[in-house]
């Protein structure tokens, strides 16, 4: 079977003037997880504009397919090394409406802090093995749409171990504020998830973004691009 095969055999044939359900396209080599990506797509809601076993002339396919999101493997042919993620900073740089989900079973940290760099939003790196529950996975195509950020708290903590020393100020509890920032979670999240309160959580922000020399945002993409952008500087 080629590679190039669309999951279905049958075209999209909704149209997006009239049609208001988030347009899809996927891009995976593997024909088994491709189809059972499509039929969970569809089962949740969403209109797959199509699915692709490569990422040739992804700019070019997601503009005709008027696509919303372009979920994405990293390692796809020829080469099965970053063809995948290469394909998502074209997209970033030529297609920036277009909201980004990298699933992978890799974290290619370099790629990846360049991704989440290039935009305000818009962009998720979850890794394969690690979605447990298909709400959050739909969840997670929502939150991109929407222009957020998710990332799995692997790639998160790889991300920031790269660069060390700019962290080398904050306290653990600054630490575990930061990670969870990184992953997009609210104050009141982060409050939950640490058993502190709201205010504790905020006076913790303050400090990071003091100790950081970052300007403070009140939205959590924005929380998420300050820090990496940070880590990125030399």
């Amino acid at each position: 079977m080629s590679a190039r095969i669309a999951a279905y055999p049958e075209p999209v044939t909704t149209d997006p003037d009239t049609d208001d359900r988030t347009r899809l396209i996927l891009v995976e080599d593997s024909v088994l997880l491709r189809e059972g990506l499509v039929r969970l797509f569809d089962e949740a809601g969403y209109v797959t504009a199509g699915a692709f076993g490569d990422a040739d002339d992804i700019v070019a396919r997601v503009t005709a397919a008027r696509a919303d999101v372009a979920v994405l493997d990293v390692r796809l042919p020829p080469t099965f090394r970053d063809e995948g993620i290469r394909a998502a900073l074209r997209l970033r740089a030529e297609a920036p409406g277009v909201a980004i989900l990298v699933l992978s079973q890799y974290v290619e940290g370099v790629y990846a802090r360049e991704l989440l760099a290039e935009g305000e939003g818009g962009v998720g790196y979850l890794l394969k093995d690690r979605v447990t529950s298909l709400e959050d996975f739909t969840d997670a195509i929502r939150r991109v749409r929407a222009g957020g950020t998710v990332l799995d708290p692997v790639v998160v903590r790889q991300l920031l171990a790269a660069r060390p020393d700019p962290l080398s100020a904050l306290t653990p509890r600054e630490r575990d504020v930061l990670e969870l920032m990184a992953e997009g979670r609210s104050n009141m999240t982060i409050a939950q998830r640490l058993h502190i309160g709201v205010g504790a959580v905020e006076k913790n922000v303050t400090a990071i973004f003091q100790k950081l020399r970052l300007e403070e945002s009140g939205s959590d993409h924005r929380r998420v691009l300050a820090v990496l952008a940070f880590l990125q500087r030399g």
